[in-house]
């Protein structure tokens, strides 16, 4: 199977409710690249989780702030940057949410499950906001 690399650039407003939208959109993305029922569920987690911590702590839910999400679709992966423009944050100073007095804390999960469902996570801080990128690689059936 050969296919070229593939984009598809949103950007949405900082508001929860567009959530719902990126949700779809991941499962019309799953659905097209032939995953299965688990891998749809890793990638969904990820980029809600992942769209959701930039709508509320990078852009801190204004919705005149926006963030952009790139899907690259390749044959064999699915890589998903998701910008937005906040700040950042100090990734060596997030808790462990395995630790016990972590366990019942409301937050502090997000990339500790991102890393977990995903091949590869990176992060980029600039003065422009902070750049998420993570890739799925796709188990193919036969």
């Amino acid at each position: 199977m050969t296919r070229k690399q593939q984009k598809i650039n949103i950007t949405i407003p900082s508001k929860i409710e567009e959530l719902n939208r990126i949700e779809e959109i991941s499962e019309e993305i799953a659905e097209k690249m032939g995953m299965n029922e688990d891998e749809e569920d890793n990638l969904c987690i990820a980029i809600t989780e992942v769209v959701g911590n930039a709508i509320v702590h990078g852009n801190r839910k204004d919705p005149k702030k926006k963030v952009q999400i790139e899907f690259r679709l390749e044959k064999d992966k699915v890589t998903i940057s998701v910008k937005d423009e906040g700040e950042g944050f100090e990734i060596d100073k997030l808790s462990n949410p395995l630790e016990p007095e972590n366990i019942m804390k409301d937050s502090g999960r997000g990339i500790f499950i991102l890393k977990t469902l995903m091949d590869d996570v990176s992060f980029d801080f600039s003065s422009e906001g902070t750049r998420v990128t993570f890739v799925m690689r796709i188990a193919r059936q036969g």
